[in-house]
């Protein structure tokens, strides 16, 4: 509730934000923003949690929002905002609602401004500069100039990011937040999408036709399973039909993968071998809440025609195209058509306390870690542990995230990534808020490269007490990014491009300037020692230098680099322009 002093514009937005689940913001502090800052100080059951970079905040409240359903982040004018911009953007791609939270020069600046022709801090001249920039990347860009309108457009803004899943931006003048308001009224509610009868009826006609008809189909579902919360009826469609399914690399872990009909996660050629030629068979795909990226340039190259894909900006079977047809309503009448209602019993499927360990391959105490090797061993002893069941896997753009999609049987919601974005350092940035938003461990897995662009909010991890587990996996340089400048670079004599080295960093004096636990391991045995001992850390992160050999090259991103693979296609594909 709000503080004991008038009831505030600011007050106002902590309310509904209250009322839609969030108990943290994210912030990092400015002049401008003063009184949102100091109504969030006094306002009781939302908490004001303080980083010191702001794109590492704004990663911080995308990854909250991934479990408690919203986010909300504060920063200063302009060259606070602008820092957040990237996160907010992948927030959007990747439909989350994040609410930024920012405020520019004063009413009285303004008459300033207007009548001496005065440069304000933070300002480029255009007053309107953060609604425009932010407007492409979220679903409402609004300045708040009036106290008594500003209540009726934050309740509009906020329905907005609930019914769509994505960011809006809330600057007001920095008067504006501290004025007074009438409280909110009712609480907010999620609209539903328009739906055109007609249109739904065909899709669903034509969706039945072709599952009806094909030899080897399969259900493969997408990220917005999960941010529209549609994980049971999925499986009573999957358990009701008995289609196999898959999950693409963004939505893995959407539903428990110890599920018997699961064929493991599809990234392409990145994908297990069992799982590529068990997809070569396929000959329909029921595509829910997918967003295809490039990553799948070869299965939409063989199947696009094949494929019945419905998210939140599309509904088609292969073909032919369907207006206003959005997936949850899709999907509950599918369910209805196939005889499926509501009432269906889920199958009683009961996770064993620890998984059957994976195997791993022989070898000797001395061998060199890799991304394969490393996994492996992490797999292997987050089964024995029961890790998963309360930690989550978070993994950056980097070689690990395409090694890692090959991992099964982990349980839902365990595993974190921003797949379709792919901003280097989102998976450490992001860590505070999965912690604060699930109460779950984060398991971090970063490149050298991704660690070193965000390697501050290890600190904010250490002041929060938060003890997740941040493995480098180190190898001093830009791996991923080299595959696709030369693969050959990974061959014995091989060079790296100058531009894809980096710097040689102390791990292990960083991680104790910031507060953490810091170590370093490059052997097998090394590792499978220090792992017990990291779970007995309680009350701090924790920084793993895993050294890897610099040529180490994961099957997965040689597999996607090759000069036919998709991501090589997709990356020279102007070469041909």
């Amino acid at each position: 509730m709000a503080s004991s002093n008038a009831f505030s514009v600011a007050d106002y937005l902590l309310t509904r934000l209250q009322q839609l689940g969030l108990t943290k913001v994210f912030q990092v502090p400015g002049d401008y923003v003063s009184h949102f800052m100091a109504a969030l100080d006094d306002f009781d059951g939302i908490d004001a949690v303080g980083e010191v970079n702001e794109m590492a905040a704004a990663y911080a409240a995308d990854g909250y929002a991934r479990y408690a359903g919203i986010g909300a982040v504060s920063l200063q004018y302009s060259v606070g905002t602008f820092s957040g911009l990237n996160a907010i953007a992948g927030s959007y791609v990747e439909r989350n609602p994040v609410v930024l939270i920012s405020a520019s020069p004063s009413a009285q600046n303004r008459q300033l401004i207007w009548s001496q022709d005065v440069l304000f801090h933070h300002s480029t001249g255009d007053l309107d500069v953060g609604r425009k920039v932010f407007e492409p990347v979220t679903v409402a860009s609004l300045i708040l100039d009036d106290s008594q309108c500003a209540p009726v457009l934050i309740d509009a803004a906020l329905v907005k990011a609930i019914s769509e899943r994505r960011p809006i931006y809330l600057e007001a003048w920095q008067n504006v937040w501290g004025e007074p308001c009438l409280p909110p009224q009712g609480e907010l509610q999620a609209l539903a999408a328009r739906c055109d009868e007609d249109s739904m009826r065909a899709a669903i006609e034509a969706s039945l036709l072709r599952l009806g008809s094909a030899r080897s189909p399969l259900i493969m579902l997408g990220i917005e399973v999960a941010r529209f919360g549609l994980q049971e009826q999925v499986m009573r469609l999957i358990e009701a039909s008995g289609l196999p399914f898959t999950t693409s690399l963004e939505a893995k872990t959407v539903v428990d993968e110890s599920h018997p009909q699961f064929i493991g996660t599809y990234a392409g050629t990145a994908s297990r071998p069992w799982t590529q030629a068990f997809m070569k068979d396929v000959d329909c795909i029921l595509a829910l809440g997918v967003i295809f990226t490039d990553d799948y340039l070869q299965l939409l190259a063989k199947d696009f025609s094949r494929i019945i894909l419905v998210n939140t900006q599309v509904a088609r079977t292969g073909l032919q195209y369907y207006p206003h047809v959005p997936l949850p309503q899709y999907l509950q009448r599918l369910l209805g058509a196939m005889g499926l209602d509501s009432e269906f019993p889920l199958r009683n499927h009961t996770r064993e306390p620890a998984a059957r360990p994976a195997l791993l391959k022989q070898g000797s105490a001395d061998d060199p870690l890799g991304y394969e090797l490393f996994l492996e061993i992490l797999e292997r002893f987050a089964c024995q542990q029961n890790l998963w069941a309360d930690s989550s896997l978070i993994l950056g753009e980097s070689s690990a995230l395409y090694a890692a999609s090959n991992l099964n049987g982990l349980p839902r919601d365990s595993f974190v990534a921003d797949a379709i974005w792919g901003s280097l350092g989102h998976e450490t940035g992001c860590a505070l808020g999965v912690a604060m938003g699930s109460g779950r461990r984060p398991i971090v897995v970063a490149g050298d490269g991704g660690f070193m662009m965000i390697c501050q909010s290890l600190s904010t991890l250490a002041r929060n007490r938060i003890n997740a587990l941040v493995f480098v996996m180190s190898n001093e340089a830009y791996a991923i990014e080299q595959a696709f400048v030369d693969i050959n670079a990974f061959e014995p004599g091989g060079q790296f491009a100058p531009f894809d080295l980096l710097p040689t960093w102390d791990y292990l004096a960083l991680a104790k300037g910031f507060g953490a636990e810091g170590f370093k391991v490059s052997t097998r045995s090394g590792l499978e020692q220090l792992l017990p001992q990291l779970l007995l850390i309680k009350d701090r992160p924790a920084l793993i230098q895993v050294v890897i050999p610099h040529q180490d090259l994961a099957p997965q991103i040689k597999r996607l680099a090759q000069p036919d693979g998709p991501l090589f296609v997709a990356r020279h594909s102007h070469a041909n322009d």
